[in-house]
């Protein structure tokens, strides 16, 4: 498996991650039939203070590796670095005190939060776990970060009921970085909110980030909320990473044709322009993690594939500076994207 390159040192570095959930027969003796390949070979790596997003449709296994690199999931295999610290088989009781450096925002803020904690309780609740007391008391931390997320401090002892759904994530939020860790897994942290409220919270990622220098791996579906937030973009395809580039490269020329199909997909707010642009429609469903196709896993839907594409796997190389893909025909002839996504900014 080709390492993902990246400059300078790195606050995670992952290399040929794998994570496979057994599939069991049903009856009185049940046995493992198979597995779900959610993550196949992934290897990725995060900068201090940089911004990894990491796009693909829906079952492409995103969530499952951010989950996994954070040791919420255990990995069937590959190895996780965590600022030096290689966590892939430490057990609970080791990663405790890691969790300072690492933390996530769940997608879901109405169910992310204890209904039963008051609001004081939930962003405190990282000073309790790792003994930690603040300069002025708990209390005046917690009261200066919902501050800092844009809540009223007045409303410690409120419980998570009495806020709308972007102040429920703006509680998580707070409670993510209540110990200023060195990266945060972002799992889909606006797809559940108003429009409106996405760029509210995107803006105070991008402030926090600019404030604590705290590094994201950004998971998203949506193409054009990744451009406005990541340095790098990570595109994932039933398990793997089919291409990695910065965001203006892979917005510009992405080379894999999956990420052409994705980038066709964005719609455009001028009606004439939507109308006369080339969107391209990949044929068939997305293959089963179970039993993924041979040779290239987006060869079945896949409007370039031809013999080899079935047989050969594809490594990740670098094609252009910076820009790596996993494609046996990539498409280097064409020199821009066929959708507009700069126009379909928050």
């Amino acid at each position: 498996m080709t390492q993902i390159a990246s400059n300078g040192d790195q606050v995670l570095r992952v290399t040929d991650l794998r994570t496979y959930f057994p599939v069991r027969s049903r009856g009185l003796f049940p046995k493992t039939i198979g597995q779900v390949k959610a993550v196949d070979g992934v290897s990725l790596s995060v900068a201090p203070g940089e911004t990894l997003g990491l796009v693909g449709e829906s079952g492409c296994g995103k969530s499952t590796t951010g989950r996994t690199v954070l040791r919420l999931i255990a990995p069937t295999s590959g190895t996780i670095e965590l600022d030096g610290d290689d966590i892939t088989a430490m057990s609970a009781k080791q990663l405790v005190p890691l969790r300072r450096k690492a933390q996530m925002i769940f997608q879901d803020p109405y169910n992310a939060l204890n209904p039963r904690h008051t609001v004081g309780t939930i962003i405190g609740a990282p000073f309790e776990v790792q003994s930690v007391t603040p300069p002025g008391g708990v209390q005046a931390a917690v009261q200066d970060l919902m501050e800092r997320v844009g809540l009223n401090p007045e409303h410690y002892n409120r419980y998570p009921s009495e806020f709308s759904g972007g102040q429920r994530q703006r509680i998580g939020i707070a409670r993510a970085v209540a110990l200023r860790p060195k990266i945060i897994v972002c799992d889909e942290p606006v797809s559940a909110l108003d429009v409106s409220i996405q760029a509210q919270i995107m803006n105070l990622l991008k402030d926090l980030q600019d404030d604590f220098g705290v590094a994201y791996l950004f998971v998203a579906h949506d193409l054009a909320v990744v451009r406005q937030i990541a340095h790098r973009v990570a595109v994932m395809y039933l398990g793997h990473i089919v291409e990695l580039a910065s965001r203006e490269d892979l917005y510009a020329k992405p080379l894999h044709p999956y990420t052409h199909a994705l980038l066709s997909a964005v719609p455009v707010p001028d009606p004439r322009a939507q109308a006369n642009r080339e969107q391209i429609r990949l044929s068939g469903d997305l293959p089963s993690p179970i039993n993924p196709p041979s040779g290239c896993v987006f060869h079945t839907r896949c409007f370039r594939a031809e013999d080899r594409c079935r047989v050969e796997v594809p490594e990740l190389r670098e094609l252009l500076p910076g820009h790596t893909v996993a494609c046996h025909f990539p498409m280097v002839d064409l020199q821009s994207t066929p959708s507009s996504v700069e126009s379909s900014k928050i």
